[in-house]
């Protein structure tokens, strides 16, 4: 289907797909009854996104737009598409989404006086990964309408419905062209939508090797992109979290096991952990216990902790990485297999949280599993964490754990990524900068700044003098 702010469409192309519910293993639908789109499809939804729609004021537009996020049943229909806990979806991802509607509305109200001279790109492309359907739908969407530009997205074909409903609600709200929804694999949706040569930027949140061949594509019509790319992020104690048993050490505990959250399926998942080797046993002891007392059921059981994977292919590549990590000789310290549930949920994608003990060198180190699985090792010193830490091809995100406000500075400044939590893991606030170093990506989301990645420059030099320069 191909849809506009006022009508679906019915595409052409490629036979129908399934969507298949994560936390069941059971189909959830034949996408809308429709079939993937073809390039005329992506064409005519860049056609109705006129380019010459500027939308500014647009601070209405999103006030209107952020209402309709926390319509009920969102968060259940997100959790049935993606196999998170619905604690996660209700108490987690929507009031993000809405918070990140609201900060981009604030924005958009003084979008004159803070970008003067700035004009709206036109149409952007926006490409959507399967981890958070809604919320990463959301955080781009605001600051392209706030800017005031037009928008052609494609969800994951994984996890569409959230936003094909969320769509149909803000339906009234949009002036026809505004938003335009295309569904569709790579190939038939993403690639022609990033190389259409009527798309003016395109704004990709996804794995590295994929990201790269977003570049490629823009590339042929040379138009900036933003993308928010693959993670190994490291997660690191030091010896001063276990100076006193206190409630600070049971933070750090939790900290370390925010590996397990949304399954382990973050781009900025704390998947290398570096323990100073003093407090090594000690904290590890406490660490193992915090793991594997995690409650991993039915993903609508407000008291559930962990969900299912989002699909058979991210289910088979975590197991596949549990082998290659006791192949490497990694040591399972928690978990290494799947979690068979009762009932209708013993076929769904459960994976038991897994700890992993070995070194830096190791594929588990090294490559994103994008799953509930951590790989910890030990160090010496500071300088030794810093190495271990920046021996990695990505720089998205990190943690430091330190009572030590000197320590927790020091590493933050020398961790090459372009978020480092400090004391504290996976808070995700509308006003603060995120984006990547190395092969994490380019550019930044949220923040002011992200409306700079959705204008452009015009400077107007003007004379009011009726006289000629004198040159010729």
């Amino acid at each position: 289907m191909g849809a506009d702010s006022r009508r679906w469409r019915r595409a052409t192309g490629a036979p129908r797909p399934i969507v298949v519910a994560g936390l069941l293993a059971a189909a959830l639908s034949q996408l809308l009854d429709g079939a993937y789109p073809d390039h005329v499809v992506v064409d005519q939804a860049v056609t109705a996104a006129r380019s010459d729609r500027h939308l500014r004021p647009a601070a209405g537009l999103v006030n209107a737009v952020l209402r309709k996020v926390a319509a009920g049943g969102i968060a259940v229909l997100e959790t049935l598409d993606n196999g998170k806990p619905i604690r996660e979806t209700r108490d987690i991802d929507i009031p993000l989404a809405i918070r990140h509607f609201y900060h981009h509305a604030g924005w958009a109200q003084l979008i004159e006086s803070e970008f003067p001279e700035h004009e709206p790109l036109g149409v952007v492309g926006q490409i959507i990964p399967w981890n958070f359907p809604l919320l990463m739908a959301c955080w781009k969407l605001a600051p392209a309408l706030a800017a005031g530009n037009c928008v052609v997205l494609k969800p994951a074909e994984q996890t569409p419905a959230a936003i094909m409903v969320w769509a149909g609600l803000i339906g009234d709200l949009l002036p026809p062209g505004v938003l335009n929804i295309v569904n569709g694999f790579g190939l038939e949706a993403g690639k022609p939508l990033a190389s259409n040569p009527r798309i003016n930027k395109v704004a990709f949140t996804g794995e590295t090797t994929t990201g790269r061949l977003i570049m490629q594509y823009a590339s042929e019509n040379i138009i900036p992109v933003t993308l928010e790319l693959g993670g190994k992020s490291p997660n690191i104690f030091f010896a001063d979290v276990m100076r006193e048993d206190d409630a600070f050490v049971d933070k750090a505990l939790e900290g370390f096991a925010m590996f397990a959250l949304n399954q382990g399926e973050v781009c900025t998942c704390p998947s290398r952990a570096l323990v100073q080797r003093s407090i090594y046993d000690r904290f590890m002891e406490r660490a193992i216990k915090r793991v594997e007392s995690i409650r991993q059921g039915d993903p609508y059981e407000m008291s559930t902790q962990i969900g299912a994977q989002a699909s058979n292919d991210q289910f088979e590549k975590i197991l596949s990485y549990l082998d290659i990590g006791r192949k490497e000789g990694a040591k399972v310290l928690a978990g290494g297999s799947t979690n068979q549930l009762p009932g209708e949920l013993s076929g769904g994608y459960y994976i038991k949280p897994t700890v992993f003990e070995g070194h830096n060198k190791m594929r588990v180190f090294q490559e994103e599993i994008f799953g509930p699985v951590v790989a910890v090792t030990s160090f010496k010193d500071y300088d030794d964490a810093m190495s271990i830490a920046n021996d990695t091809l990505y720089g998205l995100g990190a943690g430091v754990w330190s009572r030590d406000g000197n320590t927790a500075y020091r590493a933050g400044r020398d961790i090459k990524a372009g978020r480092v939590w400090t004391n504290c893991y996976h808070a995700y606030p509308a006003h603060a900068a995120f984006g990547g170093y190395k092969q994490s990506g380019i550019g930044r989301e949220n923040h002011k700044m992200m409306l700079d990645h959705y204008q452009q420059t015009k400077n107007l030099l003007v004379s009011y003098s009726n006289k000629a320069q004198g040159f010729f």
